[in-house]
């Protein structure tokens, strides 16, 4: 975390007063919007047809979904980078998410699905940005 927001200070990209607020609100929002969606996942496995096959792929999209909005709300208050402020985003939601994972589980492996969650949250969160950026509050 301490090198991502070193990597934005040396942008002269300044920080809004509000700049960190609207990260943590967007990174907040984007965790709201994960727990909705898996619990409608769970209850459409519970009382559906829907085979647990398809769960890695709803994780999947949910998470890029939750973390474009995280990147756009980000970048609203920002002038200028907002893929950086959505790539912020991004990292801290699956930072997040990693550190949820390794504690609830015994043997925490960074495997290629994760690495490709990372890669899709990342991308997902830097889009989010640049549109973001283009729709001021």
């Amino acid at each position: 975390m301490k090198n991502i927001l070193k990597g934005i200070k040396s942008t002269n990209m300044p920080a809004k007063k509000g700049q960190i607020h609207a990260l943590a609100t967007g990174v907040l929002i984007a965790y709201a919007v994960t727990c909705i969606a898996f619990i409608g996942c769970a209850l459409a496995l519970t009382y559906t047809n829907l085979s647990e096959n398809t769960v890695p792929l709803i994780i999947a999209i949910t998470c890029v979904v939750s973390v474009f909005i995280a990147g756009f709300d980000a970048s609203r208050v920002s002038e200028k980078n907002g893929w950086l402020w959505g790539l912020a985003a991004g990292a801290v939601y699956v930072f997040i998410l990693f550190c949820i994972l390794a504690w609830n589980s015994r043997g925490f492996v960074i495997d290629a699905r994760k690495v490709t969650l990372l890669v899709l949250s990342l991308a997902s969160g830097g889009a989010g940005g640049v549109l973001g950026i283009n729709f001021k509050k």
